[in-house]
């Protein structure tokens, strides 16, 4: 991050220094200027103003546009698409123009998906261009004027009030009672109060530059005028803006996966072309021949349909979880949340409202009070030693009439306008049922990062006295103002003694995660009455507790990350057992003291990660990522975009700022963490999913090429026609395997561990079944071949009964790929109506071709008789049978390998 400082000191030690300084500009960070006196600078010139935009350009951000071309090329780079458009070729030079069609279409289908993918995530950086206002108030030629912020320079004097984001970065000359909401930058949920004064960063965070409004941030209260410091890229926004535009999205698992697969495919179909053109070569047969064949085999065994199934499959779990609230931007982001073993959540919108609740008044009476309901809109109960209370007692009404009268916020009926810790204070009023006689204010005095109290003083229209101070600030600094304090209605003089006692309940209140505020009134500021504290809190989403409860059944780790405090952060932690005591806390500043690989050797055991920036989160997702852990990171505020893309899914919340949402791959709609939980479990489904009806289209294609091959080696003419094939291929990529990819989701997935991400989806157990469920439909298909071709010719019944054998034997291998461990019989048949009705539909076409006539032309079928039929399914029933043997063998092995660990974790538990 860069500002644009421009130092012009009010006093100097020599006289050379009161010549006008040289406009800095960089892209460092010049924490040192921000300490410096400024003075008001003349306000710019329409010449000055041209010169300087040409040399810094317009305050606006623009994406890097590649062009269309390089985009489509990036899209033809997958191993499985250059092989099958090298397929594509080969058919058309050998006239099998019917595969090459089919493949054309897979490959057009699968890469225009990709490419509006991409266009998509663009967006993420076009979206940071909706946080710069449309309208700046600027001063130029000693005119004020409304003049479209990306127009700003550096040099330029602006005017910010109530309402207002901040259209550049500005160091701030004059304000008043000013207000920033900096918490999508910081994480920070109470608004920072702005000063004109020098400050020390000591630490280098955004907090301590409060003489520095930062551009995108929101006014919240008061007003103020400074001088423009930084536009476009060299502002804390355009930071993030390069960060995103350098850091690129991981490749998901599955899209490695897929990568893998294509390039074996790759390879076997190579090889097949290579055996098959040496036997025919040793054989004597025409070259053209041979290739024909080695090249018309080869394409049989690549499944075309696979990207598109996969794509399907992911757009159909897109499609499920957008019925959950869960929208989900990248498609194969949904198959990832199978694999993410870590969730580094961001405190403030995702753990908790963002909605600052009063929830313990302490009075100077010494009563504990507790307030129920969250939030501003929210009704609640008062309670005392846990007796509900149905009056409001009067030392409490006394300290709630101060919090509403020393108050800038509002709150209608659907959105608080202000101070959020403001906005507690109003709604503690309107829980208390207070009714306040109307006033009117003679004075306001704004805090300031000195005195850290805010004052107003008030008179009641209806009376006519000189008015009373009401005052809220830090408990420290209210007490040194105090000189009373209100007892059961009594005023008595404050002693050192209460005064300890007081600050001994405001510590016990911070430890446990609150903010505090203590409130006075009187009639002179010099000698205030003490009425009580108040601890406020940002209160906790109503499903987070449960949700982090199941993640941690899931075997998936949860570290927060927030910009908050140390106190706040670990109390918010413990509360909902993400910081246990066998795990530590880092800070933003322990983490710049590491290097990566110091990082990644303690961020495991790391649990809360406190004071933090865009940098820090970023590094933390890369420490953990260091170590092979699949991350899933969530956010809502800008600070949170760069971690988001860094991450391998990008979670943000709905009500989070259009950058955040755009960087992200899933955005939860309603807020709702325990949507996370849901996609987690959608993601583990839809790899079960992929493998299921990779597994059908595998053993499918291996059957065909194997028994094809086979005939062409034994020198017998082929036992299926061309267009039998091509509807071989229709049934392989077709409906029945896409069916296999709406499987609902496993309840044995409930607390299931997340899958490995080096996991295959080609595993040997996989590659097993492929070749034990082929032997099986090509043993039984060649020998219905062997036993219908009597007589040495091929007739139209002897490929009827063939190719209607090899339909039903896919149908059965289909119902036996719907689960991989669990038998049929304990699956709900009808819980898939897609793949119920795929495999009607497909059995009553396979029934249209063998008994309309004009079908059977094309096809080149005959009818067969019943008992035909039923011979042939009771056959073809084999490759399901033997598929349930295999099935129960691998249940029986896993059933001894959990009774072995059971036993051998009893055992480590015997002293």
């Amino acid at each position: 991050m860069g500002y644009h400082l421009i130092p012009d000191p009010l006093k100097s030690d020599s006289e050379d220094d009161l010549a006008p300084p040289p406009i800095i500009y960089g892209r460092e960070i010049h924490q040192q200027e921000a300490g410096k006196c400024y003075k008001s600078p003349e306000p710019l010139t329409s010449d000055r103003v041209t010169e300087l935009r040409e040399e810094f350009g317009w305050n606006e951000f623009v994406s890097k546009e590649r062009h269309i071309a390089c985009k489509v090329i990036d899209a033809f780079k997958d191993p499985l698409i250059m092989m099958l458009l090298a397929s594509a070729v080969i058919s058309v030079a050998t006239q099998q123009y019917d595969d090459a069609l089919s493949i054309t279409v897979a490959v057009i289908i699968v890469t225009l998906v990709g490419f509006i993918q991409e266009y998509r995530s663009e967006k993420s950086l076009e979206a940071l261009n909706n946080l710069v206002p449309p309208i700046a108030h600027c001063i130029r030629n000693g005119m004020k004027q409304d003049l479209l912020a990306r127009e700003l320079v550096p040099g330029d004097i602006v005017e910010i009030g109530l309402g207002d984001r901040v259209p550049a970065d500005i160091r701030i000359l004059q304000c008043s009672g000013l207000e920033l909401d900096e918490s999508s930058f910081t994480g920070e949920t109470v608004p920072c109060q702005k000063q004109s004064e020098p400050v020390v960063a000591t630490k280098g965070e955004l907090s301590e530059l409060t003489n520095i409004a930062f551009m995108g941030t929101l006014v919240c209260n008061g007003n103020g005028r400074g001088v423009v410091i930084g536009t476009g890229y060299n502002t804390q926004f355009g930071e993030i803006f390069t960060l995103m535009e350098s850091e690129e999205t991981p490749k998901t698992p599955l899209q490695k996966n897929m990568d893998k697969l294509g390039k074996h495919l790759s390879l076997i179909s190579f090889f097949v072309i290579g055996i098959i053109l040496l036997v025919g070569f040793l054989k004597g047969q025409p070259f053209q021949e041979m290739l024909t064949i080695g090249v018309s085999l080869a394409v049989a065994a690549i499944p075309e349909g696979l990207p598109i199934v996969v794509t399907v499959t992911l757009a159909l779990g897109v499609i499920r979880m957008s019925k959950k609230k869960a929208i989900v931007r990248k498609l194969p982001s949904v198959e990832t949340l199978g694999c993410v073993n870590v969730l580094c959540v961001d405190k403030t919108g995702t753990l908790t409202k963002n909605e600052m609740t009063v929830t313990e008044v302490t009075t100077s009476s010494d009563n504990d009070y507790k307030l129920s309901g969250t939030g501003y809109f929210e009704s609640g109960q008062l309670s005392l030693n846990g007796e509900v209370l149905t009056r409001c007692p009067e030392d409490l009404a006394v300290l709630g009439k101060i919090g509403y009268l020393c108050n800038n916020s509002q709150i209608t009926d659907r959105e608080m306008f202000g101070n959020p810790t403001d906005g507690a204070l109003l709604a503690l009023s309107k829980k208390l049922n207070l009714s306040i006689e109307e006033t009117a204010r003679l004075e306001e005095l704004p805090f300031t990062h000195e005195r850290k109290w805010m004052g107003v003083k008030c008179v009641s229209k209806s009376t006519s006295d000189n008015g009373i101070y009401y005052v809220k600030g830090a408990t420290e600094n209210v007490l040194k103002v105090c000189s009373h304090m209100l007892v059961d209605g009594t005023l008595r003089a404050l002693t050192l003694s209460d005064k300890d006692h007081i600050m001994n309940g405001v510590t016990d209140k911070e430890d446990r995660g609150m903010r505090t505020l203590s409130l006075c009134y009187g009639g002179t500021m010099n000698s205030l009455v003490y009425v009580g504290n108040v601890g406020i809190v940002d209160p906790l989403r109503n499903e987070v507790p449960a949700t982090i409860r199941d993640l941690h059944a899931n075997s998936v780790n949860v570290k927060m990350i927030t910009g908050d405090s140390k106190n706040i952060a670990l109390s918010i932690g413990q509360n909902l057992n993400i910081h246990r005591s066998c795990d530590t806390a880092l800070s933003g500043d322990m983490i710049d003291g590491m290097t990566a690989d110091q990082l990644a050797d303690v961020i495991n055991s790391v649990s809360v990660i406190y004071r933090s920036t865009p940098r820090h989160k970023m590094k933390v997702i890369k420490a953990l990522q260091s170590n092979g852990l699949i991350v899933a990171m969530t956010g809502d505020g800008v600070n949170d975009a760069v971690a988001l893309k860094c991450a391998d899914i990008g979670i943000a919340m709905g009500k989070g700022t259009d950058v955040c949402k755009e960087a992200a791959e899933m955005v939860l709609a309603n807020d709702d963490m325990s949507a996370i939980l849901e996609a987690v479990r959608e993601g583990k489904n839809i790899f079960l999913n992929i493998k299921n009806f990779v597994r059908f289209q595998l053993s499918t294609s291996v059957s065909a090429l194997m028994m094809i091959a086979l005939t062409t080696f034994w020198n017998i003419p082929s036992p299926l026609n061309p267009m039998q094939i091509l509807w071989i291929n229709i049934i392989m990529d077709g409906p029945p395997a896409q069916s296999l990819g709406v499987e609902p989701i496993d309840s044995g997935l409930a607390n299931s561990p997340p899958r490995p991400p080096k996991k295959q989806v080609v595993d040997r157990y996989m590659l097993v079944r492929v070749c034990l469920s082929a032997a099986v439909i090509i043993s039984g298909t060649l020998w219905v071949y062997k036993n219908e071709m009597v007589d040495g010719q091929v007739t139209a019944r002897d490929t009827t009964m063939t190719f209607t054998c090899f339909i039903f034997f896919d149908m059965f291998n289909a119902l036996s790929c719907r689960s991989l461990t669990k038998s049929v019989l304990q699956i709900n048949i009808l819980g898939n109506t897609t793949f119920l009705f795929a495999i009607s539909a497909s059995i009553l076409s396979l029934f249209g071709l063998i008994y309309v006539p004009f079908l059977q032309t094309i096809f080149q079928t005959e009818a067969l008789a019943l008992n035909d039929i039923l011979t042939l399914i009771c056959l073809s029933s084999t490759v399901l049978i033997v598929d349930e043997c295999f099935k129960l063998f691998l249940r029986a092995i896993k059933c001894v390998e959990d009774n072995k660990s059971n036993s051998e974790e009893a055992k480590s538990l015997i002293p």
